[in-house]
Order: C-alpha cells, then structure tokens, then sequence
C-alpha cells in the first residue's frame, strides 16, 4: 500500500503552501509514510488536469491511499467529484479528506457490520454535502462574473474587458493531445469541449503559435 496526497489552486497566483503543509503534516503527526503530493493550478469544475490524471491512471492502484484536505480541491462539480470518488471506492483506494475527520477513522476495524454501514452512510451524506456546498460556490462566483459582465456591456466597457476564455491553454493542450494521437477527430474533440468550431481553432491556431515559439 502506498500513500498520496493532491491538492489543488484555482490560479497560478494562489499559493499551494497551504494544502502541501496540510497533508505533510498530517502524515508526520500519525507516522504515515507519504509517497508524494501531487498538485495542479486550474480549475476544479472539471477534471481535465494532467497531474491528477497522471495519478489516478498511472499511480494509484488497489490498496492505496490518496489524500486531500477539502472536497473542493478534488472538484467543484458535484456529479463528477462524486463520480471521480466511486471510482476510487470502486478500485479499492482510500481517500482521506482532511476536512472531514470521519473519512480518517478505519470503518474496518469497527465492532460490528452495523457499526460501518453507519459510519459509512455517515461519510457519503457528508461528502455529498460538502461536494454541493462547493458547486453553489462556483455557480455564485460565476452569477457575479456575469452580472459584473453584463454591467460592464452596459456602460460601454466591454470592449476593453475582453471575452473571458473557456479553459486554459494547458487544459486545452492536455485535451488536444489526444486528437493530435488520433484517438478523437476535430468534430469530436468540439463536442466533448463544448466548443465553436471558431473557438476551437483559436486555441488550435495560440496553441501553435507558443510551440513555433519555442522551437518545437
């Protein structure tokens, strides 16, 4: 059994100190051995994050651990945070969430099978919770983008804020991979982003432009 952490900012311009000391520290207060945290800086309301795929395809495996301090650095989404948490139930990992001290405890070593269906029941209801109260979050930052945006139309400003983009050009590269394999067309790769075929090809078009850039 091996044991991870992840932890996750929004931007480059918040610090991942925080969450990194968080789970250092947690393992050295209760002598767990820890492998590695992996991090990512973009955002949570989808999971199109190279290092987080590296370690849930490539790193973690059956029997394993992996360690976050607050659902909301796994995802605000809360459907696909859920759904990324079955997985790991699903393949026999652990997640630990430092938030919720209940997800520490060892439901197996409980005295009887009614005691962690409880504990477990417990967990869910919680982790469901947290995971909701992360996606209002998101959904009423994004309320404010738009009612600043709308604002800023009506006075004429528009012009001078610029149309926001649909993801980073990381997020975007990290996808694009996978047309450039052949593993997905152009049309396909659109859908999935749910991108014009103008705005695809802007990405497209920024993207070659930084590695013409640098030589590559």
């Amino acid at each position: 059994m091996k044991r991870y952490g992840y932890h996750r900012t929004s931007t480059r311009e918040q610090h991942l100190d925080r969450g990194i000391n968080e789970i250092t520290s947690y393992c050295q207060t209760n002598n767990l051995a820890l492998e590695k945290i992996f991090t990512d800086q973009q955002t949570g309301k989808n999971f199109y994050r190279p290092r987080y795929q590296v370690l849930k395809e490539d790193v973690l495996r059956e029997g394993d651990e992996l360690i976050i301090t607050e659902v909301d650095r796994l995802g605000r989404n809360k459907q696909e945070t859920l759904k990324e948490l079955q997985y790991f139930r699903d393949n026999h990992i652990r997640v630990k969430i430092l938030e919720l001290p209940t997800t520490l405890m060892d439901i197996s070593k409980l005295d009887n099978s009614m005691a962690q269906m409880l504990m477990e029941t417990v967990n869910n209801m919680l982790i469901e919770l947290y995971a909701a109260i992360a996606q209002a979050e998101i959904e009423k930052k994004e309320k404010r983008q738009r009612e600043g945006i709308e604002a800023k139309k009506a006075r004429g400003d528009w012009d001078n804020y610029g149309r926001p983009s649909i993801m980073s050009d990381e997020e975007f590269m990290f996808e694009y991979r996978s047309l450039l394999a052949g593993d997905i067309n152009a049309t396909g790769l659109m859908k999935k982003l749910g991108m014009s075929k103008t705005t695809f090809y802007r990405y497209v078009s920024r993207i070659n432009s930084i590695k013409n850039s640098q030589g590559q």
